[in-house]
């Protein structure tokens, strides 16, 4: 490996690489030797080359005024009423990770936009084959790539309690979120978002006792956060009241959830910033039998009401809608008119890679698919049915095959992703979005050693 290590770091031609330095010596070449260093974390096995790829792009994007952050003290300022009129949007990056985010940050710069955020789920971090810090080494090397400056906001999407593992054994459940959670704040998860909603029993006799395993896990989730997180750093934390696909949440639900939760933190004000409810949607959408997805009815004003309660009672930044990226594109201008705090974007994404994929690899991915998932497939699905459900999974076992496809391949679908992304920025008002970054976000340097990085 130090061999490889060694060749490779004779290729840079912008960049110098010490031990625990990085020093820029050419920004002509940066760029080249950023797509040089993302191509050998994709494509390499060996964990200490990983490890070393993402250190670098780590300490580069330092030196280049580029700093994971938390959102914390904007959306402090949104529930103090200070700020409002736009929906930050929360996207996961399932595959074409650093292709995506850069066209995520060329459109930011176009829109002088600055309040959007990067981030994976529990579960994608496993079928996509993306480790957190694996994960921010392509978010950030896009911002080198595009030059972008300033606060990146990176988050862990639905840290969630597996409900039957915790029933079983509630500590090793516990513990493990907070494995997970280390290892994500230590590769710049500056943002989490915790789910608990998982542990909300209906059939209590009364909703403080419905939600009360909800908040109580929410609340030792948090301050094992705060516990850890760098200094100079408040981490973003959001909570969850309804879990995705179930029944719609109520202002009763909230002020449970929250008043418990409040009264098991130590401090009211390092508490969540953010509330999850359910509004009638379904991850994914909700598939009919020729594949395509079905118009959702999304409560938005259960969304509005629900959030202006967070913010007025307790000083949140609103509410988060979960599974939206599918619906229809009349329904996403009405997120900021409602004051929806952060909206949470990720299969139209991955429908538009699939979309735009050669015939040859689509017709391997869906071979692979019956071979390996057939089992999922339920008596009444359709065969499409069943490979716009699936189709997900085969993102990690093909991360190679899609990363090495021809450039014009790529180029071909960074575009179409480019011009969605730029549709849903001008949807939630981010247009100079940046400069409230600015005012109310102040990086913070976090220098990182070598040996910090674990792979």
């Amino acid at each position: 490996m130090s061999t490889l290590w060694e060749k490779i770091k004779k290729d840079f031609r912008g960049i110098k690489v010490g031990i625990d330095e990085v020093q820029v010596i050419d920004l002509g070449h940066v760029k080249r030797d950023v797509d040089l260093t993302i191509k050998n974390l994709v494509l390499e096995e060996d964990p200490t080359l990983k490890r070393n790829c993402c250190w670098l792009i780590w300490e580069l994007a330092r030196k280049l005024e580029i700093y994971p952050s938390s959102i914390y003290h904007l959306y402090k300022a949104r529930g103090k009423g200070e700020i409002s009129g736009f929906t930050v949007p929360a996207m996961n990056l399932r595959t074409f990770t650093y292709s995506q985010a850069r066209a995520i940050f060329r459109v930011a710069k176009k829109h002088n936009a600055g309040a959007f955020i990067f981030e994976i789920a529990t579960s994608e971090i496993n079928y996509t084959d993306q480790k957190p810090m694996e994960y921010t080494a392509m978010v950030l090397g896009a911002a080198i790539r595009e030059e972008y400056k300033g606060p990146v906001f990176i988050q862990g999407d639905h840290f969630q309690i597996n409900a039957s593992n915790f029933h079983k054994d509630n500590q090793q459940e516990i513990n493990k979120i907070k494995t997970l959670i280390k290892e994500s704040v230590n590769s710049g998860f500056y943002n989490i978002d915790i789910d608990s909603s998982t542990l909300v029993d209906l059939d209590k006799d009364n909703i403080n006792a419905q939600q009360e395993l909800n908040y109580k896990v929410c609340a030792e989730l948090t301050e094992f956060i705060r516990s850890i997180q760098p200094q100079g750093i408040t981490i973003t934390v959001g909570g969850e009241i309804g879990e995705v696909g179930k029944k719609n949440s109520t202002p009763e639900e909230l002020r449970a959830f929250m008043d418990g939760y409040l009264s098991n933190i130590d401090s009211r004000d390092l508490g969540i910033s953010k509330l999850s409810i359910q509004t009638g949607t379904f991850h994914g959408g909700v598939v009919l039998p020729d594949g395509s997805i079905a118009n959702v009815n999304l409560d938005f004003e259960t969304l509005g009401n629900l959030s202006e309660i967070s913010r007025k009672e307790y000083n949140l930044a609103g509410c988060v809608q979960h599974g939206a990226s599918t619906l229809q594109t009349d329904a996403f201008h009405k997120f900021p008119e409602v004051e929806t705090a952060e909206i949470h974007l990720a299969t139209e994404f991955q429908n538009i890679v699939y979309e735009n994929l050669p015939m040859f690899l689509k017709e391997q991915i869906y071979e692979w698919l019956v071979k390996n998932f057939s089992q999922e497939r339920k008596p009444e699905d359709t065969y499409e049915q069943f490979i716009y459900k699936t189709r997900k999974k085969a993102l990690g076992p093909f991360k190679k095959d899609l990363f090495s496809l021809k450039q014009d391949v790529k180029n071909k679908i960074s575009i179409e992703l480019e011009k969605e992304f730029e549709f849903l920025f001008v949807q939630f008002n981010l247009q100079n979005t940046k400069d409230l970054v600015n005012k109310y976000i102040q990086p913070v340097t976090v220098v990182k050693k070598l040996s910090d990085f674990q792979f």
